[in-house]
């Protein structure tokens, strides 16, 4: 029995209709994948990368988390980024993060939110580091170049995984790019000029 009927019909015309606009689409993908692009971005179900970037399936690997973060504890995402580097050879990983982002919110509110809090506590590191320019701020523009800095931190914690360190010392080719995400008026913007991975 079918459950969740609505979405295997979204799902159906989907194909159909990528099909019939690129004939071997899907034959084409199934034989593998070689993205240039590696997204690290936030959990949020507003912020799908394949779509507003305007990408196919198999032009960016992903991997998301709640507020976008790179812990160098994170076997999962470190696990990802290996991948993306030393077998499908990405040129370009992005740390993207979004304007309004909970996490970003909760890590500052002073309230406790379960375990997500041990998740998000670099994140208040980061506001503590950055206390005096935030201070300066109203509330709704603390928060945004919170989660600004943090694309930044995470960008830079990303920088110096030893997945990166490898990539280096052979010499590959990699840029490390921070963008943030406006949900406001769905464009992306960068941060600063790429890291050199």
């Amino acid at each position: 029995m079918k459950t969740l009927p609505t979405l295997f019909e979204n799902n159906e015309a989907w194909a159909q209709a990528k099909e019939a606009s690129d004939p071997g689409f899907f034959e084409r993908h199934a034989g593998g994948q070689s993205p240039k692009y590696l997204w690290i971005g936030c959990a949020d179900s507003r912020v799908p990368p394949n779509q507003l970037l305007g990408l196919d399936p198999g032009e960016i690997f992903v991997h998301r988390n709640i507020a976008n973060q790179v812990h160098h504890s994170d076997l999962s995402m470190l696990s990802v980024v290996q991948y993306a580097v030393e077998h499908l050879k990405v040129e370009h990983v992005i740390v993207c993060g979004h304007y309004g982002c909970g996490g970003v919110a909760a890590s500052v509110d002073g309230q406790r939110h379960g375990i997500v809090d041990n998740w998000i506590k670099p994140i208040a590191d980061v506001a503590e580091a950055h206390e005096g320019e935030l201070a300066e701020m109203d509330e709704a523009g603390k928060l945004d170049r919170l989660c600004e800095l943090n694309v930044l931190a995470q960008a830079r914690n990303l920088s110096r995984s030893t997945v990166l360190e490898d990539a280096r010392n052979r010499g590959q080719k990699l840029e490390i790019h921070s963008w943030i995400y406006g949900l406001a008026d769905g464009k992306v913007k960068s941060l600063q000029d790429p890291l050199v991975g």
